[in-house]
């Protein structure tokens, strides 16, 4: 991961979804501004919030209502409890973040980055989620800007960034 000096941190990872290769791109918000303007075009949004940190969930629903109205109506949205091996310091309960996921048709999922529980399945779950919605048609390539990359049909990318990857 890199640092940039406007305030977000990017990454970008290849995984393999049903025969095709996607690129998935992620970035954590340091300023609010700068981070709407990732959501348009994004095929895939992930928003997570600290378990043991009532503030950030509380939060989610900011979130959300951003991700809702920049991105496409066609993105896949999961929500992520992150820390979930902090359980004597929870303050969200699994339950509760699984109802707001359920009422906002969002996937969901408890992850530990501490020790990588369900860490992997966040991406795979996203990249799985994107590429089924384009085998069943049910996604708009061009409002997302994807494209199958360089003749391949094997290959998923996007173009509205100059480095043609698949947010999610």
């Amino acid at each position: 991961m890199s640092n940039h000096t406007i305030g977000v941190d990017f990454a970008s990872k290849i995984v393999e979804v049903g025969g095709k290769t996607v690129k998935l791109q992620a970035g954590q918000e340091r300023f609010r501004s700068v981070t709407r303007s990732y959501y348009r075009g994004s095929a895939g949004i992930v928003l997570v919030y600290d378990v043991a940190n009532r503030d950030t969930y509380n939060h989610i629903t900011n979130w959300l209502s951003d991700a809702r109205a920049l991105a496409s109506k066609d993105a896949t949205i999961i929500l992520v409890g992150n820390k979930s091996d902090l359980s004597e310091k929870r303050e969200v309960s699994f339950l509760e973040a699984s109802n707001l996921s359920m009422e906002n048709d969002l996937l969901f999922l408890e992850t530990s980055a501490l020790s990588g529980d369900n860490v992997e399945e966040i991406f795979l779950k996203c990249a799985k989620t994107v590429v089924s919605k384009l085998d069943d048609g049910n996604i708009d390539m061009e409002g997302l800007g994807i494209q199958i990359g360089d003749g391949d049909s094997n290959t998923v990318l996007a173009s509205n960034s100059e480095a043609r990857s698949c947010q999610c």
